[in-house]
């Protein structure tokens, strides 16, 4: 069976671990290859030729770096629907979402193709007699990535093009569930031209993330994948010195209001809702829906969801399989949940036919009403295609419910009311906010993160933050001597 090495030095690399983790087709429940996990020694070969080629790719001049981004950029454009096959073979996200992927992370890799102007320093003149004070952005050296399975492309894509353009060099520890895209990705990055040793990937478990989070030359760690893990992400590396932007999970609610467009309204909730099984930390988990227009909006909702089909991402479906046996599971045990605490489930996404192999990990989209704000069902973020619908009685309500959340990753609210969104926006405690939106995740020249338990460190993703991130900055106080003083010359001046 083939397995997915690691690449270090711009080549494969298989280290000198011998343990290997399945990598399954979703679809088929299959084992499709192995990938290898990293020891701690393996991290280190990698830290060791991204160290050795920073001090090269550093020093390049802004240009020489633009030049590789744009070959990149070109590449990855032509060639997309190599990486989107990848991705709905590893992952199971139908085609259609693996393309959108691409598309979202292309967006990163063309705002960092312009890292001349974006890293520019700043100078006053004459802040005192013949002084002068300006700065400078370096790189920061080694920067290590720990990216999530849901987006195998997006999420690396969402640091590493940024963290290159400025003069780092990367260490990139993909999820072991489909390691295959970043691979494809380091080898896509050679044949633009990257010096060996600035992208390298070493694939594994937590063996792996410890010794990246401890490793006292990867000065800073971009991490995106649940809460708990985000916290004990930013937590250890911190501890050793590092500085680190670490994304967590949320629970996004949807706040529909009574004048709302219910036929739009439903269309969104089922889009946010399903589009990748679920598995999106921005995909909306809850329905907050101000009465009297919940009954016709469950409806209309319900009516929509009967008209997909799920199956094998290859076939034209609207919606694939989760990523495991085992979080299908997961995610199909908090139906049990709802029936138990007394919710009422509209739409049951088990046992539902599907245009795939009978041993995928099919879960359907689902639908559940009237769920208790104390039920797991609300509370916990579940990852996969189930809808929470929540009733409450005015705007005031819903705001709060919104705010007492401990996430604060995305919102969204759906209104004809100009004032009730200004209102929202100002008064919601979330990071990123939609109105008549369903998904707002910003434009890459914006940058991404949530509140609260949503992000641990003050640094968001892409945009402007993240030349912050990965850039240090240099204050320069500088005084001359007065020229006046170099005596007579009547040429013609040169300089």
């Amino acid at each position: 069976m083939n397995t997915v090495d690691h690449w270090v030095a711009g080549r494969a690399f298989t280290g000198e671990s011998s343990r290997t983790s399945p990598v399954f087709n979703p679809a088929t429940g299959a084992v499709s290859r192995d990938v290898r996990l990293a020891t701690s020694g393996d991290v280190d070969a990698a830290v060791a030729a991204a160290t050795a080629a920073f001090a090269e790719w550093s020093g390049a001049s802004w240009a020489k770096r633009q030049q590789v981004l744009f070959a990149f950029r070109e590449l990855l454009n032509a060639r997309k629907d190599e990486v989107a096959a990848i991705l709905t073979n590893e992952h199971g996200k139908v085609t259609a979402d693996a393309l959108g992927e691409i598309a979202r992370g292309l967006e990163v890799v063309e705002f960092a193709t312009g890292i001349p102007h974006l890293a520019k320093g700043e100078y006053s003149e004459n802040v005192s007699t013949g002084v002068d004070v300006y700065s400078t952005r370096q790189p920061l050296g080694v920067v290590g990535i720990i990216s999530p399975f849901n987006f195998p492309a997006m999420v690396p894509l969402w640091f590493f093009p940024i963290a290159i353009a400025a003069g780092n060099t990367v260490v990139l520890k993909p999820s072991e569930k489909d390691p295959s895209a970043a691979i494809w990705m380091a080898e896509l990055w050679k044949e633009a031209g990257l010096p060996d040793g600035v992208f390298n990937v070493v694939h594994g478990d937590k063996v792996a993330v410890d010794a990246l989070l401890e490793h006292p030359d990867v000065a800073s760690i971009s991490f995106v994948g649940s809460t708990p893990i985000a916290k004990y992400i930013y937590e250890t590396a911190a501890k050793h010195g590092k500085r680190v932007q670490a994304l967590g999970g949320a629970k996004n609610h949807m706040l529909v209001l009574p004048d709302a467009d219910l036929d739009l309204v439903a269309d969104s909730a089922v889009n946010a809702g399903f589009g990748s099984a679920g598995e999106r930390c921005m995909a909306i988990s809850v329905v907050v829906a101000v009465e009297p227009v919940a009954d016709d909006l469950v409806e209309k909702i319900a009516s929509r969801m009967s008209t997909l089909t799920v199956g094998d991402g290859t076939r034209g479906c609207d919606m694939g399989p989760l990523i495991t046996r085992e979080h299908r599971d997961k995610v199909a045990g908090y139906l049990e949940v709802a029936e138990t605490d007394g919710a009422e489930i509209v739409v049951d996404g088990r046992g539902i036919e599907v245009d795939g192999a009978d041993d995928g990990f099919w879960l359907g989209p689902t639908l559940i009403d009237r769920v208790p704000t104390d039920s797991a069902v609300y509370t916990d973020e579940i990852f996969g295609p189930v809808l929470s619908v929540v009733r409450v009685s005015t705007y005031e309500e819903g705001v709060a419910l919104i705010n007492s959340s401990r996430y604060g990753n995305g919102t969204a609210i759906f209104t004809n009311d100009g004032g009730a969104a200004r209102r929202f926006q100002r008064e919601v405690n979330v990071g990123m906010i939609g109105i008549n939106v369903p998904i707002p995740v910003p434009v890459g020249y914006f940058s991404f993160g949530g509140w609260k338990d949503s992000l641990f460190g003050d640094t968001k993703a892409y945009g402007p933050d993240a030349i912050h991130f990965f850039t240090r900055q240099k204050a320069i106080t500088s005084r001359w001597l007065d020229p006046s003083h170099g005596g007579i010359n009547l040429g013609f001046p040169q300089n």
